[in-house]
């Protein structure tokens, strides 16, 4: 059975909760840690889910906001529900719901 992933990413939680509301005011925390990001993928990693990110930009958050990977990355995985088929009870849309066409007659008839 194939499983789904998905995941919600903390960092504008844990930003507020420090008093940083700008992601400008994450900036000079990552140089701090030697992260030289730009202020467009600062801006990205703040307000977007990222779908890719470094394990040192992932360090340097933890360290930031003194938690764990865990604690920023909130992972649910569920199983996939297998689709619904229908057998031998399904509608032919081809041969059985197909409108009759209309007879258009001479009103001189």
């Amino acid at each position: 059975m194939k499983r789904v992933v998905n995941y919600e990413w903390k960092l504008a939680e844990f930003m507020a909760r420090n008093g940083m509301h700008n992601s400008t005011d994450l900036a000079s925390h990552l140089r701090d840690r030697d992260i030289n990001l730009s202020p467009s993928q600062i801006y990205r990693l703040v307000t977007q889910q990222p779908e890719r990110l470094s394990l040192p930009i992932l360090a340097a958050l933890c360290d930031i906001f003194n938690c764990t990977a865990a604690d920023l990355l909130v992972i649910d995985a569920q199983d996939q529900q297998p689709k619904r088929r229908s057998v031998n009870g399904g509608v032919d849309l081809n041969n059985q719901a197909r409108p009759r066409r209309a007879r258009i007659l001479d009103d001189e008839r």
